[in-house]
């Protein structure tokens, strides 16, 4: 099977799932990306059977055109796929035109406008936050005057939090405005603050049918971590999942109401303090931020390669979940370069026995933007409790010093 691989940018992350697509059985992989041949890593490029560079590969002409290529030169593509959630709406389009297996380009849409997403999802009966796709300041307003604050305002096509912010006052709305005017064409998506515990619920679906399913707790939520760029955050998937059959049960009619047939989706989700639970969104992909290695190892099998071979044959073999898995994320305190980075000692002493993972910051390392720090330390073990006291001491121990 010819199978094209979509990377917009050859970042490490992207890379560990074509790393996993090029190393499948019966897969003959080639690459599209907008970067260059040269930046792709030596080992990976020689397991490559073509490549082609794209001007823009988020637009579906364009891999169209890439696949029409790459057939040529090596055989007819029988697959594209790619990781991003920015990708999976031209993908949709592309393989359509192609007459190629894919997520239909109606669900694609579903999941990736936010707003049209929880029209569906409310149509449905499944709790979600209030919300309106404003496409002028009034619009925004007006839905706030019925909703009250707090709300959330962010793009209605966002990933990973970007341009997400709680807005607690007339002032912060007005400050929000300032930067990111909505208009017709650029409309908000204004939504009403949701409260509780926020959870992911991470699933694979073959022919419509829920097969797999995980369950995530953020320590805390990531909107928090990103108004507090002091925090070190944490995500917990315990072991046991007993307790969460409510939000397997939504989730599952929530992807079929959404239109996914076969693929692996991530979802945010929260407990509120009442116990009752609501939806905030779900994106066709896997999850990032090292969430596809926490999976791995709790399940004590490659995520990134169960991936590659579920959206290219359509198979998963459902493992059992073994281990509590945790990550924390660690982060200086605003923006600059790293200094030195304090507690690794004792934290290596402390919790040296469960650490599986770890990527630590180097001196002159810039931390980036986001949430996701400049650093993550992954722990296992049996014990759910063990690892999440584990993490809630590392985040207290470590401390990146920044220029």
């Amino acid at each position: 099977m010819h199978v094209v691989f979509v990377a917009p940018f050859l970042m490490e992350a992207t890379l560990r799932f074509v790393r996993a697509a090029a190393a499948l059985p019966g897969v003959t992989l080639s690459l599209a990306s907008q970067d260059p041949l040269e930046k792709l890593p030596a080992d990976l490029k020689s397991s490559l059977a073509g490549y082609h560079q794209l001007k823009d590969a988020f637009d579906p002409a364009a891999l169209v055109a890439a696949a029409a290529t790459l057939a040529k030169r090596v055989a007819p593509v029988e697959r594209l796929i790619g990781s991003l959630e920015q990708l999976q709406e031209p993908l949709a389009r592309a393989s359509a035109t192609l007459g190629l297996p894919a997520l239909g380009v109606e669900a694609a849409r579903n999941f990736r406008d936010k707003a049209r997403m929880k029209d569906v999802l409310r149509a449905h009966g499944l709790p979600c936050a209030r919300h309106c796709l404003a496409a002028s300041a009034l619009e925004a307003r007006e839905f706030i005057a019925s909703s009250g604050f707090p709300v959330v305002a962010k793009p209605p096509a966002g990933a990973g939090a970007a341009a997400t912010h709680r807005l607690d006052t007339p002032a912060m709305l007005e400050q929000y405005f300032a930067r990111y005017a909505p208009r017709a064409g650029a409309p908000v998506l204004i939504e009403e603050y949701l409260s509780g515990a926020e959870h992911s619920f991470d699933s694979i679906s073959i022919d419509s049918r829920l097969v797999w399913w995980s369950v995530s707790r953020y320590l805390p939520a990531p909107l928090t971590v990103l108004e507090n760029p002091w925090i070190q955050w944490c995500v917990l998937l315990p072991r046991e999942l007993d307790g969460y059959e409510d939000i397997r049960a939504a989730g599952e009619k929530a992807l079929g109401a959404l239109g996914l047939v076969t693929g692996m989706t991530h979802m945010e989700w929260f407990r509120r303090p009442d116990g009752t639970l609501a939806i905030s969104e779900v994106a066709a992909r896997p999850p990032g931020a090292q969430f596809t290695s926490l999976l791995s190892y709790a399940h004590d099998l490659d995520f990134y390669g169960a991936w590659a071979r579920l959206v290219t044959d359509g198979s998963f073999k459902v493992p059992a979940r073994r281990y509590a898995v945790g990550a924390a994320y660690v982060r200086g305190q605003g923006t600059g370069r790293v200094r030195a980075i304090h507690g690794l000692d004792r934290a290596q002493a402390e919790f040296g026995a469960l650490l599986v993972e770890a990527k630590l910051p180097r001196a002159g390392e810039v931390q980036p933007g986001g949430y996701e720090g400049v650093g993550h330390i992954i722990l296992r073990a049996p014990e759910t409790a063990v690892i999440e006291a584990a993490l809630r001491r590392i985040v207290s121990l470590i401390r990146v010093e920044l220029a």
